[in-house]
């Protein structure tokens, strides 16, 4: 059937629709605006591209086998008339219309519709202060953006940069610059750790010493006020609770979020929610039947939550896109929503996550406690391992796991994992299912008892109340106010692992081994609080079992014990 169909955004939603309707309906014609020279690229590679490690832009922009997605390549190859430089300007619902105008020569085209998608993504914030507009200030908005970094890089314009935003794309853009340029490079964020609402402060701490450890420099919980230059950025001006600290920069990345492009459909009378994204169904429609729209102008819904929330990644820009373009020819596709995973490599260490943190849940209204796990991502026998911290966030009374991340130097290892858990997050899994999920098993792969099951495992004990567990940041506040006459420490490994720590902090550091505590309980205390370490929870927590036995009450487990204090920087110094 001879369908006009007509789609605004040539980036990651727009062309996955256009070709997935032209291939189910040969007849349509469909056509693809975009107000960018450069369309359907890999806008998340764009960190890699300004490495270096993608040496080339149009790399982002081609196929894998290396054939160009530019208007001629979807012209011959896709059936679909691509228009890059060519702006929407306007839709007529009721006369089923799209006013178009070429940014070349400004020629304007009234373009008819059966069926419109609207992929118009999203724009940069910016900073509402004094010189954000300088030369040198950039938001990654695109990949001439990107293109015009790497100018400045390759020319040797840029000795030290100032990243504004410690998210995905931030840390990101930090790594590029300090890791194959070689810039002095610092991050400003607003929030108390890195990568805020998707890290617990446990796991984003082993995030930020590894940062730092690559000199990558922090100013957290810190906003910038202004930027000050002539003629161009010099010098960054920090706002933070002791006063103002002046950074000097050649270069400033802002990476402080986006917000959905929905100007074009407000002014349709299209329905907007009052966070900015376009309200859809299921099968990714408007309110208007005609009108489908996705990616990062639209909201979906969550599926932990069961509320709207704004996901913008290219991931689920392309799983909607292929919906959009079944139902753009009468194949009734559903999106149903998603829980949010993610991952995010930083150097040497890899970090990744699906559905809430405990501080979101808490926002969404949940009951919600968390539990950390450390374990060796393979057999403890095998080689070539290493350690994976896993946290899970579940509700209490019901087991339903409500969200999980995790941190490892192995990222397909801890990718695979989160993976495992976000297949589950659409079916509302308990801790239970956890422990019993069924995962392949080799050695040079994992454990025969798999990290995921000790996370359910954990979970279940705590749920019980067999285990009550502390965080890293937990440990270090009750250790720097601890003088040993409220909070008793006791390491429950062997004397040799102990001796550093009873030498360093005498009267505050005990040393009872696990497998002689049930016959030395006199000289644990039961009138100040215990907490139980070891190496990685597991002797902490029989040790537990013995206390509780014993009729102890105030007693707490290291969740993830020595190893995940040390890597989140939160273990007492020897």
């Amino acid at each position: 059937m001879r369908e006009n169909i007509v789609v605004i955004g040539a980036v990651a939603l727009g062309p996955k629709a256009a070709c997935r309707c032209k291939r189910l309906n040969p007849e349509a014609r469909v056509v693809m605006l975009d107000r960018g020279s450069r369309i359907s690229y890999g806008g998340c590679g764009i960190p890699y591209y300004v490495s270096g490690d993608v040496s080339d832009a149009d790399e982002l922009q081609s196929t894998s086998f290396h054939m160009l997605r530019d208007a001629p390549f979807f012209r011959d190859i896709k059936g679909v008339e691509a228009r890059p430089r060519t702006e929407a300007l306007s839709i007529d619902r009721a006369k089923k219309t799209v006013l178009a105008r070429n940014l070349d020569t400004g020629a304007e085209e009234t373009l008819p519709y059966d069926k419109l998608v609207l992929a118009t993504g999203s724009t940069p914030r910016t900073l509402p202060i004094p010189g954000a507009d300088l030369p040198g200030v950039f938001a990654v908005a695109d990949l001439d953006a990107a293109v015009a970094i790497r100018a400045q890089l390759t020319a040797g314009a840029v000795g030290r940069a100032v990243v504004v935003g410690a998210g995905f794309i931030g840390l990101e853009m930090a790594v590029a610059l300090a890791d194959m340029w070689g810039t002095e490079t610092s991050v400003v964020e607003y929030a108390a750790s890195v990568l805020p609402t998707v890290l617990s402060p446990g796991l984003a701490a082993m995030m930020e010493r590894h940062l730092r450890e690559k000199d990558i420099a922090f100013r957290l919980g810190a906003q910038v006020t202004r930027i000050e230059g002539e003629g161009k950025v010099e010098r960054v001006v920090v706002g933070t609770d002791a006063g103002e600290e002046v950074i000097e920069t050649d270069l400033v990345i802002l990476s402080v979020g986006v917000t959905p492009n929905t100007a074009l459909a407000r002014a349709a009378g299209l329905a907007v929610s009052p966070r900015g994204g376009l309200v859809v169904d299921e099968r990714m429609r408007t309110s208007d039947p005609d009108i489908f729209a996705g990616g990062d102008c639209a909201e979906i819904t969550n599926l932990v939550t069961g509320q709207p929330f704004f996901l913008p990644l290219g991931s689920l820009a392309n799983r909607q896109g292929r919906v959009i373009g079944d139902n753009l020819c009468g194949i009734p596709s559903r999106f149903p929503g998603a829980a949010g995973a993610w991952c995010v490599k930083l150097f040497e260490q890899n970090a990744s996550g699906v559905g809430l943190t405990l501080e979101a849940a808490a926002r969404a209204g949940f009951d919600a406690f968390s539990v950390i796990v450390s374990q060796f991502d393979r057999a403890h026998f095998y080689p070539d391992k290493a350690f994976m911290f896993l946290e899970l966030v579940a509700e209490r009374g019901t087991g339903r796991v409500l969200g999980a991340q995790g941190v490892c130097e192995m990222g397909d290892a801890l990718v695979g994992r989160i993976g495992a858990i976000s297949a589950l997050m659409p079916h509302h899994p308990t801790v239970e299912e956890l422990s019993l999920l069924e995962l392949p098993y080799s050695p040079p792969f994992n454990s025969a008892m798999d990290i995921v099951n000790v996370l359910g495992n954990v979970g279940g004990n705590v749920l019980d109340g067999r285990n009550k567990s502390i965080d890293p940041p937990t440990f270090a506040r009750l250790f720097a106010g601890g003088d040993g006459a409220e909070t008793f420490f006791l390491d429950c490994r062997e004397r040799p692992n102990a001796e550093p720590f009873l030498k360093a902090y005498p009267g505050v550091w005990h040393n009872i081994p696990q497998g002689q505590l049930a016959g030395r309980l006199a000289e644990v205390p039961r009138d100040r609080k215990i907490v139980l370490v070891c190496n990685s929870g597991a002797r902490s927590y029989e040790a537990y079992v013995i206390l509780a036995h014993a009729g102890y009450t105030d007693v707490v487990n290291v969740a993830g014990g020595m190893a995940t204090l040390h890597k989140a920087g939160a273990d007492p110094k020897v």
